[in-house]
């Protein structure tokens, strides 16, 4: 097992294949899977800065395209839910949720909570195509931040 991982380590190693790692990571981290993509994205930017729209374009993408996977696990996992229960799942948890809709998905981009969201939304069969274009804003604004704040809290720092 121990080699796998370190075999797909090897495969994705920053910057042989960069792009391709960058959207790896951030498709994986917009899962329910616990883990952070800003990373990759602020290293392949800090060792190519010429790459730093691109970075952040294709951060994006993987992102949102994670956060569509989790939409659709809600969806599905609330369609059994029916299924078993025989009756709509409605929590007064989610009330909130149900009042902003599609654009609560904005706040995707959270960490802890943002994941979940997307699992939520499609549970409450929000609809599909509002809300990806809602994660995808939140998320390229998270992007943008975050990088352009790592670049200028450490501009020196860590040139190859």
């Amino acid at each position: 097992m121990e080699a796998w991982i370190e075999s797909l380590l090897a495969l994705l190693a920053l910057p042989k294949f960069g792009l391709s790692t960058v959207f790896v990571v951030a498709f994986i981290s917009a899962t329910l899977l616990p883990m952070g993509s800003e990373p990759a994205v602020f290293g392949l930017v800090k060792l190519n800065p010429d790459l730093f729209w691109p970075a952040v374009l294709v951060a994006t993408a993987g992102n949102t395209l994670g956060g569509v996977v989790t939409w659709w696990m809600g969806y599905g996992a609330e369609r059994a839910y029916e299924r078993i229960k025989h009756e709509p799942a409605k929590l007064r948890a989610l009330a909130w949720l149900e009042r902003f809709g599609a654009k609560a998905c904005l706040l995707a981009w959270l960490p802890g909570v943002g994941d979940p969201l997307c699992a939520v939304a499609g549970w409450l069969r929000m609809p599909f195509w509002a809300c990806v274009a809602y994660m995808a804003i939140g998320k390229f604004a998270r992007y943008v931040t975050m990088t352009v704040a790592l670049l200028w809290l450490w501009p020196g720092q860590f040139t190859p």
